[in-house]
């Protein structure tokens, strides 16, 4: 058995080398406490993923009767991210002073990876400093939640300052998905934004089974002068047998295509699967 674990990692680091950057990897099956990674303690920039924290953050207030899921929320022309930013929020309505309510605005931000609706939900819970002190609370130390997407999105290299490592970002799914640390009602829905998240079905679980539930979130960067600072995506994957696999691949600083960096992901959730799944 411990051979078979040697191994894995081993498959990691050889499928990272099509990525021309530096990969990180954080596995667990939740039901035995099995692991295996790669680069799994460095710091990576998060880029979209931080969603799925911020999204926790603002459940947590709701479940404390802060606010309430149908509670509409004013959006200003001032809340919305700068193109080429992705945000169908602004694009659906350009002028901005519409009243959206939180459930609709954690589906954009969740689900549609939309940078505005996830500006619009730090400034309803009182900015970054709230998100990171939340996730700090439930013993996850290895990530910072520093800057808005309006201040990320235009400056390239200030991405690096929301971070995480893999292995923070695979134990905060598992605080998720067993910790109870938000209300049955206040998971249940996040787990069905996470499930059904639209970008990313090139990654995580583009060669799994299909109909493999993956409840995941994406992150991504532009491509400046051929360097992509980050190319993500992490979640937990359902097996075959009924356990779940929790795992996170970050890919930093890559001079490889888009198809190429996807597929890096790909190949390792899938040796992850192989090696797992008797």
């Amino acid at each position: 058995m411990a051979q078979s674990k040697t191994t894995l990692p081993q498959q990691f680091e050889s499928i990272a080398k099509a990525s021309k950057g530096t990969v990180g990897v954080s596995a667990l099956i939740l039901e035995t406490g099995e692991t295996a990674g790669l680069n799994a303690e460095a710091r990576f920039p998060m880029q979209s993923v931080y969603k799925f924290p911020i999204a926790m953050a603002v459940l947590q207030q709701i479940d404390k009767g802060k606010f309430r899921l149908d509670q509409p929320v004013r959006v200003l022309p001032s809340d919305y991210i700068p193109k080429p930013g992705h945000s169908p929020l602004r694009d659906e309505h350009p002028g901005g002073n519409v009243d959206v309510s939180i459930a609709e605005l954690l589906r954009y931000n969740v689900a549609e990876s939309d940078g505005s609706a996830c500006d619009v939900l730090l400034r309803i819970i009182g900015g970054t400093a709230v998100a990171d002190k939340y996730v700090h609370s439930l013993g996850i130390k290895n990530m910072r939640i520093a800057l808005t997407e309006q201040v990320q999105v235009p400056n390239e290299p200030m991405q690096y300052q929301n971070w995480s490592t893999p292995a923070a970002m695979t134990a905060l799914y598992k605080k998720f998905y067993t910790g109870h640390v938000l209300s049955d009602s206040s998971y249940n829905f996040l787990l069905d934004l996470l499930v059904n998240s639209g970008p990313g079905a090139r990654r995580l679980k583009a060669q799994l089974p299909k109909g493999t539930v993956v409840a995941h979130k994406t992150g991504t960067s532009g491509t400046v002068d051929g360097l992509t600072r980050a190319t993500n995506d992490a979640g937990i994957i359902t097996l075959p047998n009924g356990r779940h696999l929790i795992i996170t691949v970050f890919i930093k600083d890559s001079y490889a295509d888009q198809e190429t960096r996807e597929r890096t992901i790909a190949n390792i959730a899938k040796a992850a699967w192989d090696h797992f799944v008797p």
